[in-house]
């Protein structure tokens, strides 16, 4: 199932029907030396080299102005187009948009300029307008402005208006912007045989308008003769109005002997071909009919390969692939230690992640399994995560929001390791687990089910959980129960799904949990965290080889949000969280260098130790001398901290020493590293822990308790309304929201039965949700979310990934307000089995048919509105 969700500026009534109509343009046109073609009525032509007018307009509070000049040569000396203020000049062969020079395709909140086959085209973000036009040496000898919707009848200029027939003389008189300078002249025209050779070919186009035209075109001739650009330019507009068909399409350049234009490197000039040429990047560019014009095109079966300089045109399967802005060729392989990748006709085919996924707990701020994020909302103890042999739980520390403890306990409550208040010695190992240093700065548990466990101890204690294989949906807690599916991660002690974080992680602490993670209120920690993290968007700074494979927006943000709040040393704190985006590049085996002497975060070591970014424990100490070390042959990956330089071994008094100075080790008397907590509760009558409904689902501690004091009677629980109920009775929470046993609730296509204090769920199946709104809100079926506030229109999703033909296209544009920081709406584009098109843009639904597709024949698609 697929359900794509939009959030729009507004949506009317609940399951109205929308009318649907038909796309239709608005075109007015001038070209060659002076003829205007006007929205509606008849083609005329003006001789002037004064200001015109070509349309002004105000639509939706934005006001559009294009004035047009000729130069004495005929030629459109300069135009400008100003929309919602901002001013763009056409002069000289160049484009300067607020006085600046801009490159194409230049994309800005309110408009984009890009190139369109051989013309320019300039399409605005805030009106259904778009402005073309075609330079040549000396100036520009054709524009035409396209308007995709009718609009107000205000509009002035030579181009009149759409829904009303122009009188010529009063489009002039009126449009002209005359000064002492300039001058408008009666139109002039001697018979001229290039005129009427030409539309003795066209007249099965034009027919009864001959005349009219041959006019037009001695008017336009007369007195620029020499000038080639005027005549042609003029020819090949009522060559491209009568269309492919027509008797003189293939033949009006001989007549005319009308250069075909030049085309840059393997580019052949076709009169009528695709507007955007397919590339490398782009081998099937979304384009409709309209978007045929005259242009530079690879032939037939190759594309431009637009990642090498020059305009060479190759084979799909010849293309380049680009990785973090280098160049690959086909059969190329890019590895990382988790994936490989192969470049195949341009686009990289790539194998499964071959890594466990894992849970990270780096101060407050958690990542599942599935990978969602999140931050804990209190400094308090949890259960990481557990299963049907093991619970993982974490304390954090009251000064400040990094943990404080982790503890495993495996099978036997009396069998239970804990990592953070007592010193951890060189290695334990039981049955059931090995836990060992692997560096100064890292300790490992491996259990023998697979379970790893990575504990960062210091400057700060950080968790890393890579849970058990083939334990998919087995597991719970803060870090989700690892079935791949995001969705269901919030998954309470009760067993229901929660909206948000704060409910989710409260009912996985142990004790009652307030909300106390600290906010930032300190302008110069402020100031300080963020400058100093900037360290990480560097696109040439240290991190800048790992941007390819991991984003870094939440190590960003994290980094802000933790050196913010630090309790003690910024620099310690800063460290800390450069140290987690490096540990991450680390895990795919992306080594970013000596980050830590170029943030001056280094580390000293303790006696003769040394520093690496690439310790391992394997047959590096005394001990390991003595005996199989069983640290060897664990897929451990290697790790940053304090170790012996190569050939030295670490003994007991953390000193590295040479073989023949190490004593001599033998079975029997391994010290576990870390206290050894044999958790035993002594015989009382009554847990008075377990005497209330919602202590039913919550995570116990490691001791039973008994408290003195009033409790409900043998059998009875206190539910929480402070009722006595027995436990069929007793009442489970969602949301804040008490639920009285057999109430029903649906939350994330899940219907769940409150039973005994639990919520009872029935999986169903939930269809993904992809959303976008406001100013680049973007949230992916998956349900991340992330930010991209980019001007362009973006793909949103299709199901054209090479391997069948597609059915279906979205796309979306952002469409800006007058606030050029705001976003007012987006313009969302529909492509059905490429047999129509369906646009949604200010509340409107338009549609374009491909292939001569009809509504009575075939019903692809409806349209409603509904009511979020």
């Amino acid at each position: 199932m697929l359900a794509v969700c939009f959030s729009l500026v507004s949506v009317i009534g609940t399951g109205e029907s929308v009318a649907t109509t038909e796309t239709r343009k608005y075109i007015c046109r001038t070209f060659g030396s002076g003829v205007v073609q006007p929205f509606n009525g008849s083609s005329f032509y003006v001789h002037s080299n004064c200001p015109f007018t070509l349309t002004r307009f105000t639509h939706n509070r934005v006001e559009c102005d294009i004035t047009t000049w000729r130069g004495d040569n005929g030629l459109l000396a300069q135009v400008e187009i100003i929309i919602n203020k901002i001013r763009t000049v056409l002069q000289n062969g160049s484009i300067m948009v607020e006085r600046k020079s801009v490159s194409l395709p230049y994309d800005h909140t309110y408009q984009h300029i890009f190139h369109y086959g051989i013309y320019t085209k300039l399409r605005s973000s805030l009106l259904p307008l778009s402005v073309t036009w075609h330079s040549v040496p000396g100036g520009i000898d054709t524009v035409w402005v396209e308007l995709e919707q009718e609009l107000s009848t205000d509009m002035t200029g030579l181009c009149g208006k759409h829904n009303l027939p122009g009188n010529k003389q009063q489009l002039i008189t009126e449009s002209v912007l005359a000064d002492d300078t300039c001058q408008t002249r009666d139109p002039a025209f001697a018979m001229n045989e290039e005129c009427r050779m030409f539309f003795s070919y066209t007249l099965d186009c034009l027919q009864a308008r001959t005349p009219h035209y041959i006019q037009l075109c001695e008017e336009n001739i007369y007195s620029y003769e020499k000038n080639k650009y005027i005549g042609c330019a003029f020819f090949k507009e009522v060559v491209q109005q009568c269309g492919n068909s027509s008797y003189a399409w293939n033949i009006w350049r001989m007549v005319t002997k009308c250069a075909i234009p030049s085309c840059p490197g393997d580019l052949a000039y076709v009169e009528r071909g695709a507007a955007f040429v397919p590339s490398c990047s782009n081998p099937n560019p979304r384009f409709s009919d309209q978007d045929l014009v005259s242009s530079c095109v690879c032939p037939r079966g190759k594309v431009l390969n637009d990642h090498a300089d020059g305009f060479h045109c190759v084979s799909v399967s010849s293309c380049p692939c680009v990785f973090n802005g280098k160049s690959f060729s086909t059969g190329d392989i890019r590895r990382t230690k988790c994936q490989s990748c192969v470049c195949h006709s341009g686009k990289w085919q790539c194998s499964e992640n071959f890594c466990p996924s894992r849970c990270l707990i780096e101060g407050q701020f958690v990542t599942t399994v599935d990978g969602k994020q999140y931050v804990l909302p209190g400094k308090c103890t949890y259960v990481a995560s557990q299963g049907l042999n093991w619970t993982v739980m974490i304390e954090f520390s009251q000064k400040a929001p990094s943990l404080k403890t982790v503890s495993l306990q495996l099978f036997q409550v009396n069998n239970t390791a804990k990592i953070g208040e007592e010193e951890i010695t060189e290695l334990h190992q039981s049955d059931h687990a090995l836990v060992f240093w692997q560096s100064s700065m890292y300790v490992e548990v491996h259990t023998s089910f697979g379970m790893k466990i990575q504990v960062q101890t210091s400057p700060e204690i950080q968790l890393y959980i890579t849970p058990p294989p083939n334990h998919a949906g087995m597991i719970s807690g803060l870090c989700g129960n690892s079935n791949n599916d995001t969705t269901d991660d919030f998954t309470t002690s009760s067993g229901i799904i929660e909206n948000s974080a704060q409910p989710f992680a409260q009912s996985w602490s142990v004790d009652i949990c307030p909300v106390n993670i600290p906010t930032c209120t300190n302008t110069d920690k402020e100031i300080f965290a963020d400058e100093k993290c900037s360290v990480l968007n560097n696109p040439t700074g240290i991190f800048a080889e790992c941007h390819g494979h991991i984003p870094t927006d939440h190590y960003h943000t994290a980094c802000i949000q933790r050196t913010c709040m630090c309790g003690s040393s910024l620099q310690q704190c800063l460290c800390v969280a450069l140290g987690s985006y490096a540990k991450a590049c680390a895990s795919l085996g992306v080594i970013v260098g000596d980050w830590r002497t170029a943030t001056n975060c280094t580390l000293a070591c303790q006696k003769n130790q040394e520093f690496s970014y690439n310790v391992q424990a394997c047959n590096h100490t005394c001990r390991s001398l003595s005996g199989p070390d069983p640290r060897c042959g664990l897929d451990s990956t290697p790790v940053e901290g304090c170790g012996c330089p190569e050939g030295t071994h670490l003994n007991e008094g953390h000193i590295c020493t040479a073989k023949a100075e190490c004593v001599c080790h033998y079975y029997g008397g391994i010290t576990p590293p870390g206290s050894v907590v044999c958790v035993h509760c002594a015989e009382y009558p009554v847990n008075t822990a377990q005497k209330t409904c919602d202590s039913l689902s919550k995570p116990m501690g490691t001791s039973m308790t008994c408290d003195s004091g009033c409790y409900c009677p043998h059998d009875q629980y206190e539910d929480h309304r402070g009722n006595c109920v027995s436990l069929d009775n007793c009442t489970c929470v969602y949301s804040g929201k008490v639920f009285s046993a057999g109430q029903l609730v649906k939350t994330n296509c899940k219907t769940c039965t409150c039973g005994e204090g639990q919520w009872h769920c029935k999986d169903e199946p939930c269809p993904g949700k992809c959303q976008v709104y406001g100013n680049g809100h973007y949230q992916t079926f998956d349900s991340k979310w992330y930010r991209f506030d980019g001007h362009c229109q973006y793909t949103l999703v299709e199901d054209n990934c090479g391997k069948r033909n597609g059915t279906f296209s979205v796309r979306v544009e952002s469409v800006p307000c007058c606030d050029e920081a705001l976003t007012c709406s987006r313009s969302i584009i529909l492509d059905l089995q490429g047999l129509v098109t369906l646009t949604l843009s200010d509340m409107k639904v338009t549609r374009r048919h491909h292939k001569g597709w009809t509504l009575l024949e075939d019903s692809l698609y409806s349209t409603h509105t509904c009511q979020h």
